[in-house]
């Protein structure tokens, strides 16, 4: 007992993504455009959503809860790592780990859940139109909505709970730029091995289902889709649903090369450069996948412009 006490009064030190020496002030400045540019993208693609009417859709229902997700996402790691480019200060308390790994883990597993949704959705509207409106009502979308933060945040929960209780030993120096469950369990000095058991029951659950569900979803569609006779029609569905899939494939296969290998066989590097792509290249990029592609958010985009620019005049 005395050593779990002494395990929560102790900061951790974070390693960072590399040894930067003295390029603090352009990693600092690279970090924050790239920050900026995600909660601008995202920021303004939940703005479009909720302003114009014709985007009031499940579909953008659901892209907006995306966003919102990226946004906070991408703020639970990238200021602290912009901090310590700038300060070279690479320490953390016990309790800010404990918050950033729940915050972390409950807004990966909520996206991993949401896009499996998001995949439904689309399998929905291009495999049974007909039933589109029932299957996809307001009611259903808010429950569905409602189940991915709350399973995101339960699973959170559990595991931060564990983890955080574990007696921690050592030089408490995490090989990593943010608290992150794989790179804590090494500083751990008990055996890990059947917890890590748990860990992969829950990848089976919040992200390798999903995932298969993902799959299946989008194999129906391209089936439906290539049985069209309509080229404009082909061309619409593959327009609509190649930018989830591609962004749903990355995360995915992001995530489960973090969590479906146990601690022992882990490379810090290789963990390192992962979850810089699932942490700041993929909030980054999701607004621009989304919008650029889609004819209604770029006609959103437009209109919002417009109307900008008629108040200026007027």
């Amino acid at each position: 007992m005395e050593t779990r006490n002494q395990s929560s009064g102790t900061d951790f030190t974070l390693v960072g993504v590399f040894q930067y020496g003295g390029m603090n002030a352009v990693l600092f400045a690279a970090i924050t455009v790239l920050f900026l540019v995600a909660v601008l993208g995202n920021v303004t693609l939940v703005h479009l959503i909720r302003l114009d009417s014709r985007l009031h859709t499940p579909m953008y229902f659901l892209l907006s809860q995306l966003s919102l997700i990226d946004m906070m996402y991408i703020s639970t790691t990238v200021p602290k790592m912009a901090t310590d480019f700038l300060t070279n200060t690479k320490t953390i308390t016990f309790w800010g780990c404990e918050i950033q790994t729940f915050v972390f883990l409950s807004l990966g597993g909520s996206e991993a859940i949401l896009l499996a949704f998001m995949s439904y959705d689309r399998y929905i509207a291009i495999c049974h139109p007909l039933h589109y409106a029932v299957l996809m009502s307001k009611k259903i979308c808010c429950g569905l909505v409602t189940c991915t933060w709350s399973s995101g945040a339960v699973n959170s929960f559990i595991h931060t709970l564990y983890v955080f209780q574990l007696p921690f030993c050592g030089s408490r120096v995490v090989n990593h730029f943010f608290c992150e469950i794989p790179s804590l369990l090494p500083l751990v000095c008990e055996d890990t091995s059947q917890y890590e058991y748990s860990i992969l029951l829950s990848v089976l659950f919040i992200l390798l289902l999903p995932f298969v569900a993902v799959l299946a979803s989008y194999a129906r569609v391209l089936t439906v889709v290539f049985q069209m006779r309509s080229g404009a029609g082909q061309n619409k569905a593959l327009s609509t649903c190649s930018p989830h899939l591609i962004v749903a494939s990355l995360f995915y296969t992001a995530g489960l090369s973090t969590y479906t290998r146990p601690h022992s066989l882990h490379n810090p590097a290789h963990d390192k450069v992962v979850a810089v792509f699932y942490t700041v290249v993929t909030p980054l990029l999701n607004p621009f996948i989304y919008s650029l592609r889609n004819k209604e958010v770029l006609g959103a985009l437009r209109r919002l412009l417009g109307s900008w620019t008629l108040v200026q005049k007027m």
